[in-house]
C-alpha cells in the first residue's frame, strides 16, 4: 500500500490508526522536555526565552508546546445536555484540599501550595452537567445520539435505531470540480467534505456529528489544503454545515511520531457540551461543543493563540521577507505581509499601528483584520517571520478549547507515528491509552518508563494515576481505546496494551498515583513469536473490547501496513482475578522442576530452550476462536480461519459480528457450547481488505472495506451473503454509525448522512 496515500498506521477503529515503515533510525524521537518548551532549537531562534514561544492552545502549533495559562476561579457546573454516564461524582482534589486548610494558613503558605501543583491540576470544571445520569444500556436502546466510539463505555455498536434506509445511492461526483449530482443520488440526506485521508469514526450528540480527518478540506483560510494537519471537524447534524475545526499542526519531530497525512485517527466523546479527544500531537484536549459560537472563550484556557501566516527567508519568500522586516523597522505593514495575511482570511482594513515589543525581534500590529479589531503578532523565528492572533468569540470557525493535557511533554511518552485512542469516561474519571511506542527503528524504545495507560479527572484535566505495564515489551505501538463496565459490582477499566495482553484496573482514582490492577490476560499463545515487519505470528491488541453480558470479547492484530496473519478471537471471563492467561510460560528443570518465566517481548517460550507453555488453572477463556472446520473435510481453509483484525466486535442477541483484516466477515454466538468452544455460524469473504467494525442496527449488519464497498447482511446467523453491497465512493476504513434514524459513514475524504428522504 502506497506510504502517500495510506497510513502509517491507520486505523480506527474503533478502533484508529497507525503505522510503521522499515528501519530507519531517527535521532529526532526525544519528546519536548518540559510544558511551553520551543521544539527547536534556541540558538535558531535568537530570541529571549520569555519572548520565544509561539504560543498556540486551540490550534496546536508545530513549533511550540501549549503555554500556562493562570487559572480563573472555578465556577458552578452547568447544562445544556444530559451526561452520558450513571456514576457518582467524585470531587475534585482541589476542592477537598480547600475544605482540609487549616484557618490560620499563611497566605504565602498557600501560594507555595498552589505553585507546587502541576498546571493540569489548576485547571477549572467544565458545564458537563454529571447531575444527570444516563446508563449505557438506556443509551444504546434510545436510538438517539451515538456521542463516542462505540456509543457508549461498553463499545458495542449496535444503537436501537429504527427506520433506516435499506438501500442507498451516493450520486456520482465530477472528478475534476468535485460538484455533487443530487439528482442521482437516493436516501443521501447531506454529505461534508473531509480531508484527503480519513480513519476518525463519527459520533453524534447535541445536534452536531465531529469527526477527526487531515485538513485536504481546507475549511480555514490560513490552513489552505495543502498544509498537512490533524483536524477535527464539526458540523450541523441536520444538514451538514461545517461549524468549526481544532486544528493541530504537525510535530517537528516528524513521522516517528506524527505521520504525515494521517490527521486525527480517533474518535470523540461527548457529555453535554464538553468534547474530548486525542490530537495528533500527543494531546488530551477537552473543548466546548459549540466552539465560540455561543459568544463565549470558555476557560481555563482563554485568548487561545494560533498562527496565521508566516513569510519564510528562502526563495521567492526573500524579498517579501526582506521588504516586511524592514517595514516593521519603520513602524509599517509591508504589502508583502498585507497579501499574506489577506489570503489567510485576516485583511487589513484601513491603517494598522505597529509598535515594537522587542527590537529586531517582536512587533505587535494593531488594526481592522478580517473585519475584527485585533492585534496581530508578529516574531522573527530562526528563517521565517510568524504572525500570530489571540482566538476569540469572533473566530467562529476555530475550536473552543477548555483544557489541554500534554502527555509528550507531561509524562514523557513517545508514540509510535502517531497518538490516537478514542478516550471514555466513568463518573468524572478520562481514560486515555498514550500510544507510547517503539521509534522508527521498530526496535529502540525513547520512553521505556513512560506511562501507557492514564486516568485523569475528565473536568479538569488533573492527572490521577498511570500506568506502564506494558514496559520493554511494546511491540510496535498503542493505538487501542480502553473500555469500562461493572462486572458483578466492580467498575473495570480495561487497556489493550501494545504486549498482547489485556489488562483491567481498577475504575477508580487510585492510590498514590497508581491503579489497582485485577487482572491481566496474554492474548497471544506463549510460542508465538514476533517478527520484525509483521512475518511472525505474535500480534498486537488494537481492536477495542467490548463487554456484552459480563463477558469481554477481543481480537488481535497488527499495523495494516504489516499485512494479513493468523488472528485470534478471545471471549474472556472478568471475573477472575490474577494471571488469567490461557497459558503459562515454565522453564522445565532437569529435576523435572517448573520454572515461571517472566513475560519476554519477541517469545514467551522457546521450546528448543527446553522451555513449554502449560495450562493455566486460573485461565479466564470462555471460548477461543481461530479456525473452524465449517465443511467438515478436516482441513481448515482460508475462510475457515480467523486472520489479524483491527476491528472490534459487535454483538446484539447472542450473536457476534467482527471483519478481520483479509476481509473475511465472521458471524458467531456469543456464547460457548457446552464443551467451550464457539459456535461459528459462517464467514463472508469481501474481497477486500477491512479496518473497521460492524455496525447493527434496525435489523441489519453494515460493514465497509477498502474498495469503497458497505456489505449489508440481514441481521442472523442464517443469512450469510449480503442482500445489498454499496458502492461508496472512496475506501472507508472507518466504522459506520447509526444515530436519530440516520447511517453515518465517514469514507476516505467525505462523511455521509444516510436516510430516508422525502420522495
Amino acid at each position: 500500500m502506497k506510504k502517500n496515500e495510506l497510513s502509517a498506521w491507520t486505523l480506527i477503529f474503533g478502533a484508529t490508526v497507525f503505522g510503521s515503515i522499515t528501519a530507519v533510525a531517527l535521532s529526532g524521537c526525544k519528546p519536548p522536555e518540559a510544558p511551553g518548551s520551543i521544539e527547536i532549537e534556541a540558538d535558531d531562534l535568537d530570541l529571549d526565552i520569555d519572548e520565544g514561544a509561539v504560543e498556540s492552545s486551540n490550534t496546536t502549533a508545530a513549533t511550540v508546546e501549549t503555554p500556562e495559562v493562570e487559572m480563573p476561579k472555578a465556577e458552578s457546573p452547568k447544562a445544556k445536555s444530559p451526561v452520558v454516564e450513571e456514576t457518582t461524582v467524585t470531587e475534585p482534589a482541589e476542592a477537598k484540599a480547600e475544605k482540609a486548610k487549616p484557618e490560620d494558613a499563611k497566605p504565602e503558605d498557600s501560594a507555595k501550595s498552589e505553585a507546587a501543583k502541576p498546571a493540569a491540576k489548576m485547571l477549572v470544571s467544565t458545564k458537563a452537567d454529571t447531575s444527570e445520569k444516563i446508563s449505557p444500556e438506556k443509551v444504546l436502546n434510545a436510538g438517539g445520539d451515538w456521542p463516542q466510539w462505540g456509543g457508549t463505555r461498553l463499545r458495542n455498536n449496535t444503537p436501537n435505531v429504527k427506520n433506516l434506509p435499506e438501500s442507498w445511492d451516493i450520486g456520482k461526483f465530477d472528478r475534476k470540480t468535485g460538484e455533487w449530482d443530487k439528482e442521482k443520488s437516493e436516501n443521501i440526506r447531506w454529505y461534508a467534505n473531509l480531508g484527503s485521508q480519513t480513519y476518525g469514526n463519527p459520533v453524534v450528540s447535541g445536534g452536531k456529528v465531529f469527526v477527526g480527518t487531515n485538513n485536504g478540506a481546507g475549511y480555514l483560510k490560513r490552513y489552505p489544503s495543502n498544509v498537512d494537519l490533524g483536524c477535527l471537524l464539526a458540523f450541523n447534524e441536520s444538514n451538514g454545515e461545517f461549524l468549526w475545526q481544532h486544528s493541530s499542526e504537525k510535530l517537528i519531530t516528524g513521522r516517528v511520531h506524527d505521520w504525515p497525512l494521517q490527521g486525527i485517527c480517533c474518535a470523540s466523546m461527548v457529555e453535554g457540551d464538553r468534547l474530548w479527544f486525542v490530537t495528533s500531537r500527543g494531546e488530551v484536549r477537552c473543548v466546548d461543543t459549540e466552539g465560540f459560537h455561543d459568544g463565549e472563550d470558555d476557560g481555563p484556557v482563554k485568548d487561545e493563540v494560533a498562527n496565521v501566516t508566516e513569510i519564510m527567508n528562502a526563495g521567492p519568500g526573500a524579498k517579501p521577507y526582506a521588504d516586511t522586516l524592514a517595514a516593521l523597522g519603520e513602524g509599517k505593514l509591508s504589502d508583502a505581509a498585507k497579501e499574506s495575511l489577506e489570503t489567510a482570511g485576516e485583511g487589513l482594513e484601513g491603517d494598522a499601528t505597529v509598535k515594537t515589543v522587542t527590537e529586531g525581534k517582536v512587533w505587535s500590529v494593531t488594526g481592522k483584520f478580517g473585519g475584527v479589531d485585533r492585534t496581530i503578532t508578529v516574531k522573527a523565528i530562526g528563517p521565517k517571520l510568524m504572525f500570530t492572533k489571540t482566538l476569540g468569540v469572533h473566530d467562529k470557525r476555530d475550536a473552543d478549547t477548555i483544557w489541554v493535557y500534554n502527555m509528550m511533554s507531561e509524562l514523557g511518552s513517545s508514540q509510535h507515528n502517531m497518538c490516537s485512542c478514542s478516550v471514555t469516561s466513568y463518573g468524572d474519571l478520562l481514560f486515555v491509552n498514550t500510544s507510547n511506542g517503539l521509534d522508527e527503528s521498530h526496535i529502540n524504545l525513547p520512553a521505556p518508563d513512560a506511562a501507557s495507560f492514564i486516568c485523569l479527572n475528565k473536568n479538569t484535566g488533573e492527572l490521577y494515576w498511570t500506568d506502564n505495564a506494558p514496559g520493554t515489551n511494546i511491540l510496535h505501538g498503542q493505538w487501542s481505546s480502553p473500555m469500562v463496565a461493572e462486572f458483578d459490582g466492580v467498575p473495570q477499566v480495561l487497556f489493550a496494551g501494545g504486549d498482547g495482553y489485556l489488562r483491567s484496573y481498577r475504575a477508580d482514582q487510585g492510590k498514590d498515583g497508581k491503579p489497582e490492577l485485577l487482572w491481566e490476560f496474554d492474548a497471544n499463545p506463549k510460542e508465538t513469536k514476533w517478527i520484525l515487519g509483521g512475518e511472525g505470528t505474535r500480534n498486537n491488541l488494537i481492536a477495542t473490547p467490548v463487554a456484552y453480558d459480563g463477558l469481554v470479547y477481543i481480537a488481535v492484530g497488527q499495523d495494516p501496513e504489516h499485512g494479513e496473519g493468523e488472528g485470534h478471537l478471545w471471549c474472556i471471563d472478568p471475573t477472575k482475578r490474577g494471571d488469567v492467561s490461557p497459558q503459562l510460560a515454565v522453564k522445565i528443570e532437569a529435576d523435572g522442576k517448573r520454572t515461571p518465566i517472566p513475560h519476554r517481548r519477541i517469545q514467551a517460550v522457546d521450546p528448543k530452550n527446553g522451555e513449554a507453555a502449560v495450562d493455566n488453572s486460573n485461565s479466564a477463556v470462555v471460548w477461543h476462536y481461530s479456525m473452524a472446520d465449517q465443511n467438515g473435510d478436516g482441513e481448515f481453509d482460508f475462510e475457515e480461519k480467523m486472520h489479524r483484525s483491527c476491528g472490534t466486535v459487535a454483538i446484539k442477541d447472542d450473536i457476534l459480528y467482527i471483519a478481520d483484516f483479509s476481509g473475511l466477515v465472521h458471524c458467531l454466538n456469543a456464547k460457548p457450547k457446552e464443551d467451550g468452544t464457539p459456535t461459528v455460524y459462517f464467514t463472508y469473504d469481501m474481497f477486500a481488505q477491512s479496518w473497521g467494525s460492524p455496525l447493527i442496527a434496525d435489523g441489519r449488519v453494515f460493514i465497509g472495506d477498502e474498495d469503497g464497498d458497505v456489505a449489508i447482511f440481514e441481521f442472523g446467523p442464517d443469512n450469510k451473503e449480503p442482500v445489498e453491497e454499496i458502492n461508496m465512493g472512496t475506501s472507508v476504513y472507518s466504522t459506520p454509525v447509526a444515530a436519530n434514524g440516520t447511517i453515518y459513514i465517514s469514507t476516505k475524504d467525505k462523511l455521509f448522512a444516510i436516510g430516508k428522504t422525502d420522495e
